[in-house]
């Protein structure tokens, strides 16, 4: 029984699956709403894994699905769930494209190499550190590729046809500040792209056959799948035609054997055979998706957010420009992790850093780490606030991170999550250094921890209340002062709780009559 639409049916799912991922982190205007996000990254292995010891959630399940279609039809989440997979599909198709010649051939296992790489893995990750895993994981590579080298380009792409049209009196399309680029966070997905793309040109898929832990822990799993691709030694020619378009060079020609631990369900194999020697028995499962009423609503408010904080931006960059250099260096015991992840230990051991917090986020006070974590914790997001500050109302990070390492919270909620501590450093404040009048950072809090109080002659100075402040650092981002802050956050390694600052009420009476005598 010849299965050839098999391979067509695989080419369209893993296009699907790419575009999905690729649209929800080159999404820069917010436009997605978060319901869609997860929905797009419910199948997503090690992310699902962790959201599923953390909440026992029907939406963290998507690991078990990927475990039943693994036990069904084999290794199919790296056919075509995986973005990094169809990433190294195109290297792979490019390099038969250029050399018609080309052909793959048998190799034998990498046996120590790869189950070494998933054993040390499995034993980080029980010891708490997701180092290895935030290294060598397919989807969070793949997000940090997105995130970190592709979504600053659409942005300058976005931004070039916006200059272009304006010209032509059309603003359909507006341009995106770049918030930060940092060369050090984006060199590490650059180096690896580069080396996933040439390996897979020349060698298929060999990163996922003896590096990927996701790979071999599904390829374990696959060797006990019910159904599977198997050579008839009988009705079999011996060509080997099968074996130079096997990727992953598993299928054996003389033995007319294929290793399917190894076999990552192309199907490229059952395409090409003259004899109609490979059999493949499958079953078809139905499927069903909920909608949700939530997705209008999170959509307006997503992209209410976004707007909001483009408009904050642009507002707290007007600021005073100081004579003087301050002198007093501002050291912090810790930096602020994202509302809703509890502590930085929580943090720290749930995020994979796939980074789609950071493209999620309106402000892009996100940015990846590099050792503000520690380097066994690099590239995991933290709130920069030299490149903005959180939103007041906004939880768009929480709403979309697919391991929990976030866990959702509603914009009330968020509002009395103390992620951090405003700490002002008289020193270096223009209004003591330069008796010039500020109160850039009072003017940006939100929840009014930070207020002007009598000073000097008709001068006032900053005074922090603490029990007011949840750590959005709206205060250090809008302070003018340079090089160093004269107010910062320093980040609470166990998020508090923040009070409500009462309204106050004015006693004052207005005389309308008097207001408005006509």
């Amino acid at each position: 029984m010849k299965l050839a639409y098999l391979r067509k049916i695989r080419i369209v799912v893993s296009i699907i699956f790419l575009l999905s991922i690729a649209i929800v982190f080159l999404d820069i205007t917010n436009f997605l709403p978060a319901s869609f996000i997860n929905y797009i990254t419910f199948l997503q292995f090690i992310p699902s894994i962790i959201k599923f010891t953390n909440l026992f959630l029907p939406m963290s399940f998507g690991f078990i699905i990927v475990i039943i279609l693994t036990l069904l039809f084999g290794r199919v989440y790296c056919s075509s769930i995986c973005p990094l997979g169809t990433i190294q599909d195109f290297s792979s198709y490019t390099a038969q494209k250029n050399n018609k010649k080309k052909k793959f051939t048998f190799s034998k296992e990498s046996f120590w190499l790869r189950y070494s790489v998933l054993g040390i893995t499995i034993v980080s990750i029980l010891s708490g550190s997701l180092f290895l895993i935030n290294l060598l994981d397919p989807y969070s590579n793949s997000g940090r590729i997105f995130a970190q080298l592709f979504n600053p380009l659409v942005t300058l792409l976005n931004n070039l046809i916006a200059f272009s049209l304006e010209k032509f009196n059309i603003y359909f399309i507006y341009p995106i500040e770049i918030k930060a680029f940092y060369i050090s966070a984006a060199s590490f997905p650059l180096i690896f792209l580069v080396i996933v793309l040439y390996v897979s040109y020349k060698r298929g898929r060999l990163y996922c056959n003896t590096i990927c832990p996701v790979g071999t822990l599904l390829g374990l799993i696959s060797k006990f799948t019910i159904f599977k691709l198997r050579i008839d030694k009988t009705s079999c020619e011996g060509c080997g035609i099968c074996a130079r378009v096997c990727k992953a060079e598993c299928i054996e020609k003389t033995t007319k054997e294929i290793d399917f631990s190894r076999c990552v369900a192309c199907y490229n194999c059952l395409d090409v055979c003259p004899s109609d020697s490979i059999n493949y028995n499958f079953i078809s499962l139905n499927s069903s998706q909920k909608t949700s009423d939530e997705s209008r609503r999170n959509f307006l408010s997503r992209t209410s957010m976004l707007f909001i904080g483009l408009t904050t931006t642009a507002i707290s960059q007007i600021k005073i420009i100081p004579k003087k250099d301050s002198k007093v260096a501002i050291k912090k015991n810790s930096f602020a992790s994202p509302p809703g992840s509890k502590t930085i230990d929580h943090f720290n051991s749930n995020c994979t850093a796939c980074h789609l917090c950071i493209t999620a986020c309106p402000t892009k006070v996100l940015q990846p780490s590099i050792v503000e974590y520690g380097i066994f914790n690099i590239f995991q997001p933290f709130m920069d606030y030299k490149t903005n500050y959180c939103n007041y109302d906004c939880v768009a990070c929480s709403e979309v991170c697919p391991t929990s390492a976030i866990q959702t919270v509603t914009s009330e909620q968020k509002k009395s999550i103390q992620i951090g501590k405003a700490i002002f450093v008289k020193e270096n404040c223009i209004v003591e250094t330069e008796n010039t009048a500020c109160g850039a950072c009072s003017e940006h809090c939100p929840t009014k921890a930070v207020m002007m109080v009598d000073y000097k002659g008709n001068l006032k100075i900053p005074e922090v209340t603490n029990k007011y402040c949840v750590g959005c650092g709206a205060c250090e981002h809008a302070c003018p002062t340079k090089p160093y802050k004269a107010i910062y956050i320093d980040g609470n390694v166990t998020h508090q709780v923040a009070e409500i600052k009462p309204t106050e009420k004015l006693d004052q009476k207005i005389d309308y009559k008097e207001e408005f005598p006509f």
